[in-house]
């Protein structure tokens, strides 16, 4: 099949993209690894594309106020080749190996995965995970919103009618922090079964999973952290989906041994630290 007709407009000024997503029928392209396909089999039929592409406002990559700021249209590869990103955010790096493969990686944006909140992508887990701080700005003004906030749903976003996700501020790793990431797929560069995402800080667990539901799912564990007993209490509080990859007991006993696996290396992380 062929994409529905659409009007195509690439502007070059964040301004300027705005006013074209006014438009009731406009949707943004960012990468195009999700809305491309989805048009192609009429899944999706906006009446206008606004390519972000030449929005170089869109484009920061910068380290600022105890972030690393990327801007929406910075391209998951070039992301996970910055020099240094294993220490500043060491989640970050650990995660985006897994998304995809290398050639959806060189067109992916980090922006584009975050808005399109897929339930299994890896992205919005690690920014839920971190409560990283997501830049929006739309008809109202500039705001921001939390990592753990953004996803509400499969497919679906915080974000309100003509309001663009423009920057994510990742925050930087410190001394004595410890992080883990894992997921099982039944092939490498497929969408996750289950993945799981640790943060610890001092004798506080943020332990975030994804595919176990219809957003990433963050729980908070305060000390003393025992990862056997979190992970069980953990498996018992998820209601997985079952379906033709899986099913929701097998699913269950993922997150039960890699929530105390991911656990036991960030603690180890900690202490190395």
């Amino acid at each position: 099949m062929k994409a529905a007709p659409f009007r195509y407009e690439r502007p070059a000024r964040l301004s300027d993209a705005l006013a074209a997503l006014r438009d009731d029928d406009a949707r943004a392209l960012a990468g195009g690894q999700s809305l491309v396909p989805m048009m192609a089999m009429r899944l999706a039929r906006p009446g206008v594309l606004v390519d972000l592409g030449a929005v170089s406002e869109l484009a920061a990559l910068e380290r600022r106020d105890g972030e690393l700021v990327t801007g929406a249209m910075v391209r998951q590869r070039a992301l996970e080749r910055r020099a240094g990103l294993a220490e500043e955010v060491p989640l970050l790096a650990a995660a985006l190996p897994h998304i995809g493969h290398r050639e959806i990686r060189n067109r992916g944006t980090v922006g584009g995965s975050l808005a399109h909140a897929d339930p299994a992508a890896e992205l919005g887990l690690v920014a839920a995970t971190l409560r990283a701080r997501i830049a929006v700005r739309g008809p109202d003004g500039v705001r921001e919103i939390a990592g753990d906030e953004l996803v509400t749903g499969p497919f679906q976003t915080a974000l309100a009618p003509g309001e663009l996700l423009t920057a994510v501020g990742w925050p930087l790793a410190r001394a004595g922090d410890g992080f883990c990431f894992a997921e099982v797929a039944r092939r490498h560069g497929d969408f996750a079964l289950c993945g799981v995402a640790v943060h610890v800080r001092g004798d506080v667990a943020r332990v975030g999973l994804l595919g176990v539901g219809p957003a990433p799912a963050v729980h908070e564990l305060n000390g003393p952290l025992d990862p056997s007993a979190a992970a069980e209490a953990i498996a018992a509080a998820v209601e997985p989906p079952s379906d033709m990859h899986a099913s929701s007991g097998y699913r269950r006993r993922l997150v039960r041994v890699l929530v105390a696996r991911c656990l036991r290396s960030a603690l180890e992380d900690a202490h190395a630290g």
